[in-house]
C-alpha cells in the first residue's frame, strides 16, 4: 500500500490555487469552483483541495511537506510574501519544522526529518 493523495476542504478554491502554487506545487487537475489536484514537485504525492460549503471545526487537517533544504526554502517562501506562523525550528521529534497555514486555516508544516522521518531511535522493532 502507498498514500497515493490527501485532499484538503477550502471555502474559495481560487485563492486557495495561488497559494499552494506559490508553495511550489504544480497544478495537473482543474475542476474550478469545486476541485483540483496538484504533483508535489518531488516524489509521486499528489495533493488536492476540494470545495466544501463549511470548514471542519477544532484543529482541522494538518498537512506536512518534506523538503531537503527547509531553511532555505522557508526564505524563499517568505521572499514571495508567504507568512509563516513559526520558523524552523528543532523539534524533540527530531524533525526541523516550519508551520503555516492555508487561506482556510489548513495547518501546513514544511519540515525535514532525514533518516528520523521513518527510523527516529524509537521505532518499534518488527
Amino acid at each position: 500500500m502507498n498514500l497515493n493523495q490527501i485532499t484538503v476542504p477550502s471555502l474559495h478554491l481560487e485563492v486557495s490555487v495561488p497559494f499552494y502554487e506559490k508553495l511550489g506545487l504544480k497544478l495537473i487537475v482543474s475542476a474550478l469552483p469545486d476541485y483540483v489536484r496538484f504533483e508535489c514537485p518531488d516524489g509521486e504525492g499528489t495533493f488536492s483541495i476540494h470545495k466544501v460549503g463549511a470548514l471542519p471545526t477544532g484543529t482541522g487537517v494538518w498537512v506536512y511537506f518534506e523538503v531537503n533544504d527547509l531553511d532555505g526554502k522557508v526564505a524563499e517562501l517568505m521572499a514571495k510574501g508567504i507568512i509563516f506562523d513559526e520558523l524552523p525550528v528543532d523539534k524533540s521529534w527530531l524533525w526541523r519544522e516550519a508551520r503555516l497555514k492555508d487561506p482556510d486555516g489548513n495547518q501546513i508544516i514544511l519540515f525535514y526529518a532525514g533518516i528520523n522521518r521513518k527510523y527516529p531511535p524509537w521505532r518499534l522493532r518488527n
